[in-house]
């Protein structure tokens, strides 16, 4: 054998070796990277995706979290807003949480039912039937449920029932304005009593208790 066919002829009994031409391992390479590139691409387009999916919902969700930890007061801890009475027959109400604030109204009824709207340490900020808004200390409030009888239609009389049912008999009749104390509300008809009456009238004519609202 010539040292020429000893160079390009492989060795008795070796396995014969195939090699492709540079230019299609070139090709095959190139597909090869296009392949795993696409993969890595179609990986990082699902985690794009999923990152966008949870922004988003995060940016739906926010607001409802945020609204319902604004419904609860700073500093009690009780729903906001929510039903109260003043204790005294003289309460001042001030434009701002502090006594340093100017006195815009002063309240002469004791158990008038008025609706917390905010807290700030021992300040609330309180409204009444008429949407008169203020702060008050917070010694001066009561949670003992009160309520007016229809404040927005004056002149109007309205049926307390001897039980909680449509056709019962009459307990006595309340003028539109007539504060009462609320003794229980089952979400549809709560218990009112006053000087010289006791009985049961319609949830939804009273301002002091909310549509629905249900307690002992």
């Amino acid at each position: 054998m010539s040292e020429t066919q000893a160079r390009v002829g492989a060795p008795s009994g070796a396995p014969h070796e195939l090699r492709l031409p540079r230019e299609m391992m070139t090709a095959i390479d190139a597909q090869e990277m296009t392949r795993i590139a696409g993969k890595s691409c179609k990986r990082l387009t699902n985690r794009v995706r999923g990152l966008i999916a949870l922004a988003v919902s995060a940016l739906i969700f926010m607001p409802v979290l945020s609204w319902a930890q604004a419904q609860v007061g700073q500093s009690t801890g009780l729903p906001i807003p929510r039903y109260v009475s003043l204790k005294s027959d003289r309460v001042n109400l001030r434009e701002g949480p502090s006594k340093d604030h100017r006195t815009s109204w002063v309240f002469q009824r004791a158990g008038l039912p008025v609706e917390i709207t905010a807290e700030f340490d021992n300040w609330r900020r309180i409204r009444d039937a008429e949407g008169t808004e203020g702060w008050v200390l917070q010694s001066l409030l009561s949670g003992k449920r009160t309520a007016l009888v229809a404040p927005w239609k004056r002149g109007d009389v309205f049926p307390i029932f001897a039980k909680p049912i449509e056709g019962a008999s009459v307990a006595a009749k309340l003028q539109s304005g007539v504060q009462g104390g609320i003794r229980k509300c089952d979400g549809t008809w709560c218990r009112i009593s006053g000087d010289g009456y006791d009985g049961f009238i319609q949830q939804s004519v009273l301002w002091g208790v909310y549509p629905g609202d249900k307690f002992d």
